[in-house]
């Protein structure tokens, strides 16, 4: 069991899942710089941390089977949202603290509209990407399939 207290931030970048994992989700995604890392992966859910850099974005991407939870820990952003890939008709503004939760089958893209790095975590559930995920670069997740 690998447990976090505000002594000791820092973990290995890797994935914990599915054992019994306790850290401090607040510290742990504003010390991420990867593009995006599967920090726990378990059956039914699956923990991510991204970094998106100033004026970037996740990309317009739709999950058919699970839904999913992001909350910003740093930065500022505009999420869309859609029924159709060219209709994104659902659109707001995110900052700190705030929650995001996109259904099963909505199009959404998550955009950097801040001058720093766009810090967040990521529930799918079920899990979305395979167990040990890291991309250290977007164009990594790319190359990988991934958004």
């Amino acid at each position: 069991m690998i447990s976090m207290n505000d002594d000791y931030i820092s973990v290995p970048p890797k994935d914990y899942g599915p054992c019994p994992f306790v850290i401090n989700i607040e510290e742990a995604t504003k010390q991420n710089n990867y593009y995006r890392i599967a920090l726990w992966t378990g059956k039914y859910l699956q923990l991510t941390l991204m970094s998106i850099n100033a004026g970037d974005e996740i990309g317009l991407e739709r999950h058919t089977d699970l839904d999913q939870f992001i909350r910003i820990e740093k930065g500022q952003g505009i999420v869309r949202m859609g029924d159709r890939k060219n209709q994104l008709d659902f659109q707001a503004k995110v900052y700190d603290d705030y929650a995001i939760f996109i259904p099963a089958g909505k199009w959404h893209n998550l955009i950097n509209t801040g001058r720093t790095t766009l810090k967040l975590y990521s529930i799918y559930a079920p899990p979305e990407h395979p167990r040990d995920t890291i991309h250290k670069t977007k164009e990594d997740a790319e190359e990988h399939n991934g958004h």
